[in-house]
């Protein structure tokens, strides 16, 4: 196993870099930098030195001895000034040492991963979390790093394989008297998954908008002051403003965090039918992502003229109430209404929020979906005696393979290559 090293703090200029090695010569080269001996598990104030006994500068060596350091392996880490040109001369410094070799991205994280000192979920979790903006986002993603997920999913592997095991003490003493009927039990541990697994699956399309961010489009007919509101909302001219209708022609999104939530503002074209052949274009666009947007919110008298369904949770409110004679409406240009058009988007989707299941991805769902499937099987033929008790066990152990498979067990390795390369060399 080679030993690897990189910069695990953030690129440029900083008060503090920290530089990660692992593997089995780790402390052997953090001792050739600090020119002393270092403890298997400690931390060490050294003059950290190259090999002609030039000084790169003072620092902290921290040591951590397998099995009890992030990766599973023998761990060093060198905290020094975070100055470029010292990180690049001790990284120049640790590239000349026979048996070590700069890190991949990602594969101090694997590395955790194979040592099993993490599942599957508990990476995602990680890379969700240094990408985390928002709260709510952090939140999530501690959940998952914290290894949630991964114990109710080991928790439902339990519960199947005590249910596959009755299943089998009964097909293995098929020729002896068995006094017990374990049906029932069977019955109740495989409905009791099922059930976990169908409320967990509905939350995940939740999760994933907390994880990636809700879409917002902002609807109306030309000239409605959208782009102005838009603007107002996110504190900058982020979208062209004119008096004249059909100024907008594509999307505009701005990223909010809005009660905690990642939340992208969608600045729509007018809808209208028109002839000119870019605008029709726009509108066309408008129309297909106001569809797809988890929110709308209507700046209109009446939706009725702009051919897009009004759906639960969704907002009217009247445009350019600056114009208006009644205290009624949103105006951009003065600020009328604005906060509390604000509250109310929060309001609706911090509500969603709260079915937010702890399985944060796509790849949970359906995995989940096959446990199901596989589940609904076995129940069905569970009813048709022991005679049929094989096919329950197997469908059983289907079950379990696919929930294995949300934790790293099986058949992930072209997801890891996907997974990791999204990771910093120094994670």
């Amino acid at each position: 196993m080679d030993t690897i090293f990189a910069l695990a703090s953030a690129q440029g200029k900083a008060g503090v870099a920290v530089i990660r090695l692992s593997g089995p010569l780790a402390h052997t080269a953090a001792k050739k930098l600090a020119g002393k001996d270092l403890p298997p598990r400690g931390m060490r104030h050294c003059c950290l030195r190259d090999f002609s006994g030039a000084r790169l500068d003072d620092g902290l060596v921290l040591t951590f001895q397998a099995p009890k350091s992030f990766t599973g392996e023998d761990v060093a880490e060198l905290q020094i000034h975070g100055s470029v040109a010292t990180v690049n001369a001790l990284l120049r410094c640790l590239s000349e040492i026979r048996g070590l070799r700069l890190a991949d991205p990602g594969e101090f994280t694997r590395r955790a991963l194979e040592n099993g000192k993490i599942d599957l979920t508990q990476v995602e979790g990680l890379a969700d979390l240094i990408d985390a903006e928002t709260e709510a986002q952090r939140k999530q993603a501690q959940s998952v790093l914290a290894g949630s997920l991964g114990s109710l999913v080991e928790r439902w592997r339990r519960d199947l394989i005590r249910a596959a095991a009755l299943l089998e003490a009964v097909i293995d003493f098929a020729d002896e008297e068995v006094p017990t009927d374990v049906s029932p039990e069977v019955q109740t541990l495989v409905s009791g998954v099922v059930s976990d697994l169908e409320q967990e699956a509905r939350g995940v399309r939740i999760a994933e908008r907390i994880r990636n961010g809700f879409e917002v489009a902002i609807v109306g007919l030309p000239n409605a002051g959208k782009s102005t509101l838009l603007n107002a909302l996110a504190g900058r001219e982020a979208a062209i403003t004119s008096e004249f209708a059909g100024t907008t022609r594509d999307v505009i999104e701005v990223r909010m965090d809005l009660a905690g939530l990642p939340v992208t503002l969608l600045d729509t074209a007018g809808l209208r039918e028109t002839d000119d052949y870019v605008e029709s274009i726009g509108v066309e666009l408008a129309r297909k992502r106001a569809e797809t947007a988890d929110l709308r919110v209507f700046l209109s008298e009446t939706t009725d003229e702009l051919g897009v369904e009004l759906q639960a949770g969704d907002i009217q409110v009247l445009p350019k109430a600056d114009l208006r004679s009644s205290s009624a409406g949103v105006s951009g240009k003065t600020g009328q209404g604005i906060d509390e058009l604000v509250s109310n988007i929060s309001r609706v989707l911090v509500n969603r929020s709260t079915i937010s299941g702890i399985a944060t991805r796509e790849r949970h769902r359906i995995a989940m979906l096959k446990a199901i499937d596989a589940l609904t099987a076995a129940r069905t033929v569970l009813e048709s005696g022991p005679d049929m008790y094989d096919i329950v066990a197997e469908e059983l152990r289907s079950a379990i393979r696919a929930l294995e498979s949300i934790v790293g067990r099986i058949d992930v390795e072209n997801l890891l290559d996907e997974i990791f390369s999204s990771f910093c060399l120094g994670k």
